[in-house]
């Protein structure tokens, strides 16, 4: 192949159990998307990728008639093609049996009407473990808006451009473990314990100490090492399992709108305490539950609160 002509695209088709709810998938994509590294646009999910040393451009988009999705996979990370299928299928949350856990969740007078506003509710998943944790302590007491335009000026201090790459909006690789604990954080816009404790979490993974990436490790063991890390609560914890490792019984209990959403249902259950006792019977799915009373939010405002 001459050096100036890019491998053909690959295509796969990645299939799902209806219902679907693409639109609102892509809602929380959107809101939360790293400027410089993926955008979604005109019902399209884009990003750049990496995976084992080649790079490449992802977009995903609904098939017209089929119930799957249809990942493009331009540049050389195109040929690890059929290795990507799986991870693709996670990160869109594909695998899952809606009916069966509105089967199981429906009961509860409190869930029966947002299944009814959203059936095909998904749980969004994440590209990478490590830039969803990334943005989660940025996120830390901030709006979604704002840890977004901090994440983008992260992306700029320690990200790499990619030279040729097809789509100039997603044209920025994120910052790798190593860059990131090792920039100068300064005047980012977070508070000096943050910034450091992004750059430890960094430093750790960088260092293999919280390999939140490897498939391969205990998801228990990883919880435990990334609470143990300075400046990392549970839900930031809770919040990168139901997403990232895709534990459906993740339940990020101390984030405010959840809270507010069950106290507004019960006044009684002010505690956090009380709280999380109500929420057992919501096991093992309570990542769903948690997924669908953030909607309900969105969808009233208009836009991607919650999560």
């Amino acid at each position: 192949m001459p050096a100036n002509k890019q491998p053909a695209a690959a295509v796969r088709e990645l299939p799902f159990q209806p219902p679907f709810d693409w639109e609102r998938l892509l809602r929380f994509f959107g809101g939360r998307a790293t400027a410089g590294v993926e955008a979604v646009e005109g019902g399209v999910y884009l990003r750049a990728i990496e995976w084992r040393g080649d790079q490449g451009a992802l977009a995903v988009s609904r098939h017209p008639d089929k119930d799957c999705l249809v990942a493009v996979i331009n540049g050389k990370a195109g040929r690890h093609a059929d290795a990507l299928v799986a991870p693709l299928s996670r990160m869109f949350d594909l695998q899952t049996d809606i009916k069966h856990i509105r089967k199981h969740l429906a009961n509860d007078p409190w869930l029966a009407p947002l299944f009814k506003a959203a059936p095909g509710l998904r749980v969004p998943g994440a590209w990478s473990a490590f830039e969803l944790v990334v943005r989660t302590i940025v996120g830390q007491q901030v709006s979604v808006k704002a840890a977004t335009t901090i994440v983008g000026r992260l992306v700029e201090r320690a990200g790499e451009r990619i030279e040729g790459h097809p789509h100039a909006a997603t044209a920025w690789r994120f910052p790798t473990p190593h860059a990131l604990a090792a920039v100068d954080l300064t005047a980012i816009g977070m508070p000096g314990k943050r910034v450091a404790a992004l750059q430890g979490f960094a430093h750790a993974v960088a260092q293999g100490d919280v390999p939140v990436d490897d498939p391969h490790v205990d998801t228990a063991d990883l919880r435990k090492a990334l609470l143990g890390l300075p400046g990392i609560g549970p839900w930031t914890v809770e919040y990168v399992a139901m997403r990232a490792w895709r534990d459906a019984d993740a339940w990020p209990a101390s984030d405010l709108v959840l809270m507010q959403a069950i106290v507004d249902r019960d006044p009684h259950l002010l505690k956090l305490a009380h709280q999380k006792a109500r929420a057992e019977i919501w096991r093992p799915w309570r990542a769903y539950v948690a997924m669908h009373l953030w909607n309900e939010i969105a969808d009233r405002m208009g836009h991607a609160r919650g999560g």
